[in-house]
Order: structure tokens, then C-alpha cells, then sequence
């Protein structure tokens, strides 16, 4: 039986795995140098969370552009550890199966952003 992703699910996540981010040595900074007003922030990533793990429509930016403007902080390295935080994370709080979900979307996304990233350099750099 599949376990239907809520937006319980997503507002549980979200805002705990952020302030973890927040939390944290290396992200920390980056994170809190990006975005300055954090209560509206977590609720435009709740509803990116919404609309990739439920297809609700709710987002409407480009995460990619977003990124790309924080380029020299979007490393290997900081994606891993991202992604290693998100998995923590998620097993915490959520399902064995629905944590999986996450956690395979976030995988997802961390590649075509790093992918993204790497382009706007390339193309840069020519």
C-alpha cells in the first residue's frame, strides 16, 4: 500500500529540517546569508515541497534561478550535506516509506540543481 504524502506531512518536515540547516556549522551561514525573512521563506518551500510531492500547484518561482545566485556556496560537498541533514531529517519525523519519497525527490532535485549550477558556470566561463 502507498502512503499518500499530506501537507501535514510537508509542514512537519519542512520547518524542522530548516532549522536544523540553520543549525548547522556549515549551512548555517550560507543559509541564513541567503534569506532574510525566514517565516515567509519556509512558506514558499512548504510550497514547493506541496507541489513537487503532490502536484498542488502551490509553487510558482524558479528554484533554479534562486540558486544559481548562490553559486559559489552550491558545492558537492554542501549538497551532500544538505541531503544528509534531509535524510535525518525525514527519517525522524516521517515513515519509513514516506521518508523514502522525500528523501528520493530531494536526491532528484539536488542533482538537477547541481547540474544547473555547473552549467551557468560553463557557460561563464566561455
Amino acid at each position: 500500500m502507498t502512503m499518500e504524502i499530506t501537507e501535514d506531512d510537508i509542514a512537519l518536515l519542512v520547518p524542522a529540517f530548516y532549522e536544523r540547516i540553520r543549525h548547522d556549522d556549515v549551512l548555517g551561514p550560507i543559509f541564513d546569508g541567503a534569506i532574510a525573512d525566514w517565516p515567509h521563506h519556509l512558506g514558499i518551500l512548504e510550497a514547493f515541497w506541496s507541489s513537487v510531492m503532490r502536484t498542488s500547484g502551490r509553487y510558482k518561482g524558479q528554484p533554479m534561478v534562486a540558486h544559481v545566485r548562490h553559486e559559489a556556496a552550491m558545492t558537492p560537498e554542501n549538497f551532500g550535506r544538505w541531503l544528509a541533514l534531509w535524510q535525518q531529517t525525514s527519517d525522524a519525523l516521517l515513515p519509513p516509506e514516506k521518508a523514502a519519497l522525500f528523501q528520493d525527490r530531494a536526491r532528484r532535485i539536488a542533482e538537477s540543481l547541481q547540474l544547473g549550477v555547473q552549467y551557468y558556470r560553463d557557460r561563464n566561463a566561455a
